[in-house]
């Protein structure tokens, strides 16, 4: 069963090694978003519905809410709080299944009030660690899902459609006429054959249009011979 988690913003923040760009106001503001954007992409969208994140409200924003969604995830300030620590607390005796939360901190007050409630407690540069390699393995699963040749078909679906055409002399004979019918056209030359006396015939309509159809894409026959079938 999945799980939920609850994160101290700022001291996973100071092992994660983000840094924002310049100095001075809105600084924090940036590298505590860009550690957000980290997690959101670093998580399942379910995951991510289920993870808190805590930061102290000293260095919010004016105008902040003290909730906010960011990317799937909860971010809560810890507005009216002494720190952030309090609200984590807090937030811990009031779960409602502690034994699916996984607490992360590398705050040993935070740890002592996880396990009190038998709770998960992490080292945030540990926690950290493990998300890391879990993007690293669902980058190289990805990686190797695009490297894989793609397979038209299964081998009992070519087999069902060798049945159908006869075998694989039928399939022979229908890529042979399919391609003599395509050689004039492709040399570019030759005289058209003359149209029958009396006009073109009428082209076929409904069944007998259906049943002269060609099911199989451009190439498909003289791909099953090369392969063997």
């Amino acid at each position: 069963m999945a799980g939920f988690v609850l994160i101290d913003g700022y001291n996973l923040l100071n092992v994660t090694g983000i840094v924002a760009r310049g100095v001075g106001p809105g600084t924090l503001e940036r590298a505590r978003s860009a550690l957000l954007n980290f997690l959101a992409a670093s998580m399942e969208p379910e995951a991510a519905a289920r993870t808190t994140v805590v930061f102290d409200a000293a260095e919010r924003l004016p105008g902040l809410p003290r909730e906010l969604e960011h990317g799937g995830l909860k971010v809560l300030f810890a507005a009216g709080y002494a720190d952030a620590d309090t609200l984590i607390e807090e937030l811990i005796r009031a779960h409602s299944a502690p034994r699916r939360l996984t607490v992360v901190s590398s705050d040993h007050r935070i740890q002592q009030a996880a396990r009190r409630r038998k709770a998960r407690a992490v080292d945030s540069d540990v926690w950290y660690a493990e998300l890391l390699a879990r993007r690293r393995s669902a980058r190289d699963d990805a990686a190797a899902t695009s490297d894989r040749p793609q397979v038209p078909l299964l081998k009992e679906e070519v087999e069902s459609w060798l049945r159908q055409f006869g075998g694989e002399q039928g399939v022979a004979e229908w890529v042979q006429k399919a391609m003599d019918d395509q050689a004039p056209a492709e040399a570019g030359h030759g005289t058209p054959p003359e149209p029958p006396i009396g006009g073109a015939p009428d082209k076929p309509s409904g069944a007998e249009a259906d049943s002269l159809a060609n099911p199989f894409p451009e190439g498909y026959g003289e791909d099953l011979l090369d392969n063997g079938f």
